[in-house]
């Protein structure tokens, strides 16, 4: 009996937004017949991908060294690719490097050439995240990009403004990494990094809004921002998805999270 089993793959290539080399690794569903041990799902016809980001202390292998998302995806015939982002915040940062632009735009389609069994429907791509890939996630579906139909964030870092004057405030020392990042004049409230600004644009323009999904412990250091960001979005017309329960900032909590976020994405 065919069944489905999954292909881990450590992919290097050269970005031309970034103008650099870089990585991803990227999980594909195989067809198996002799597999021990695992079980799975087989599609037929192209299969919906989950882009998976990381962390701030992360990097691209992070996913599969933390979490048991290979398992969990091979019984739903899903693609995932999780990107190196570096410490770039998902953002065209002020120092010059075009992280947005190069996962919400370039990525997409660098992926649909080297992998062309990925769907290319909106609907079938979620972003998603954790903590700094949270806002990432985020900000990928809703800047205009059209690559994403989802967005998932887990502890995100949704309230980017409070984030960066938290760390002015707690972390002088860091101040250099941040103003290369966002910038040290105009605030990020109200900027194309505000993620409520970015929603508010979405919601004026008219195009369609994406899924969004969020979840955060309430033990989280991010809690609070997450409150005040579901709030947020509520007051302006736009539908979240948003989970609180006990945990905090950690793998522990967001290997049990990830499930929940691939049955919300694919019960549609």
């Amino acid at each position: 009996k065919e069944v489905g089993c999954m292909a881990l793959l450590q992919v290097d290539f050269f970005s031309e937004v970034l103008g650099m080399c870089t990585q991803m690794s990227v999980i594909l569903p195989q067809r198996t017949r002799r597999q021990i041990g695992m079980t799975g799902a087989v599609r037929e016809g192209k299969y919906p991908a989950v882009f998976l980001l990381h962390g701030m202390t992360d990097d691209h292998t992070t996913w599969c060294r933390r979490t048991s998302i290979e398992r969990y995806v091979s019984e739903l015939g899903i693609a995932v690719v999780m990107p190196e982002v570096h410490l770039g915040w998902y953002t065209d940062t002020k120092y010059g490097m075009r992280y947005q632009t190069y996962i919400s735009r370039e990525l997409p389609g660098i992926c649909r050439e080297f992998f062309p069994n990925i769907s290319e429907r909106r609907e079938d791509i979620l972003a998603a995240g954790v903590s700094m890939g949270g806002y990432g996630a985020w900000k990928s579906a809703l800047d205009g990009s059209e690559n994403f139909g989802a967005a998932a964030a887990l502890s995100g870092a949704l309230d980017i403004a409070a984030a960066r004057q938290r760390h002015r405030e707690e972390e002088p020392d860091s101040q250099m990494l941040w103003d290369g990042i966002f910038g040290s004049g105009a605030p990020v409230r109200g900027s194309d990094n505000d993620l409520w600004e970015l929603a508010r644009r979405r919601k004026v323009s008219k195009k369609d809004m994406p899924r969004l999904y969020a979840w955060c412990g309430r033990q989280d250091f991010l809690y609070e921002d997450n409150i005040r960001t579901w709030e947020h979005m509520k007051r302006l017309g736009i539908e979240v998805t948003a989970k609180e329960s006990e945990g905090n900032h950690s793998w522990d909590c967001w290997d049990v999270q990830i499930r929940d976020v691939l049955r919300w994405w694919l019960d549609r």
